[in-house]
């Protein structure tokens, strides 16, 4: 029986997908289309054969990842993403890329108050595949009995030895760098969430900044919204112009 080239290239990437994990991104159309010497309308509708058993998928800026179910994180506690995570059964790991006491960017100095810090930047792994690069900052006083192999197996808030208040994370848009492309293993340019989150004591006084660079198409922010008489209590979001 005939097969049609198109079906031929599904078979062929359906074989592959076993071995990637999810939430990869896939060679561009381009790329398929001279590998296997076909036009790319034809690599296209093997890649539509794919999509409709639910094996990859394609975003807008991304191209075509092997499917996933996007990782949801809460915002409504102060709590890890990798705590969140076990909840779901996923195997969470962190990988220290980087961790050296420097002179704070000024934009850090301003926020934190401070002319010295313990930068730390880490990639977070899920079920081994990366799903944020996190950069924190803390005053060096703070941080000077902390050690890398500290900030590997426990969160920042276990460390500090100080209590908590809470935090005021902002989250938006933004395209991946090549230094974060390279890390999270997606396109250079892709759409990306950022979050900034700045943490303090029950005293007010600024303790931690950290921001963290979540693939887009990997993740979702799940806010929960208490009913409230309007006028009374405040949604907790803001519009920033």
């Amino acid at each position: 029986m005939r097969t049609i080239r198109y079906q031929e290239i599904a078979d062929t990437l359906r074989d592959r997908m076993h071995n990637i994990g999810a939430g990869h991104v896939l060679p561009s159309e381009s790329e398929l289309s001279a590998e296997f010497d076909v036009s790319r309308v034809t690599i296209r509708r093997a890649l539509e054969t794919l999509r409709e058993e639910g094996i990859v998928d394609s975003r807008q800026g991304f191209g075509w990842y092997v499917a996933t179910v996007p990782l949801q994180q809460r915002l409504s506690g102060l709590e890890t993403i990798e705590s969140q995570l076990a909840e779901r059964g996923v195997h969470a790991e962190r990988q220290i890329l980087e961790f050296a006491f420097v002179p704070a960017p000024a934009h850090v100095a301003e926020r934190l108050g401070c002319p010295q810090v313990l930068r730390v930047k880490r990639r977070n792994l899920a079920d081994g595949a990366p799903f944020a690069v996190v950069t924190v900052w803390c005053p060096a006083e703070l941080g000077q009995h902390l050690s890398r192999s500290d900030v590997e197996r426990k969160p920042f808030y276990e460390l500090l030895g100080v209590q908590l208040r809470g935090a005021t994370q902002t989250i938006g848009a933004a395209a991946a760098t090549a230094a974060d492309a390279a890390v999270l293993e997606i396109p250079v340019g892709s759409p990306v969430l950022r979050c900034e989150r700045l943490t303090t004591t029950t005293g007010g006084v600024p303790v931690l900044l950290s921001e963290h660079i979540f693939p887009a198409h990997r993740t979702e922010f799940v806010v929960d919204l208490p009913q409230a008489e309007p006028s009374i209590v405040p949604s907790g979001l803001r519009l920033v112009e």
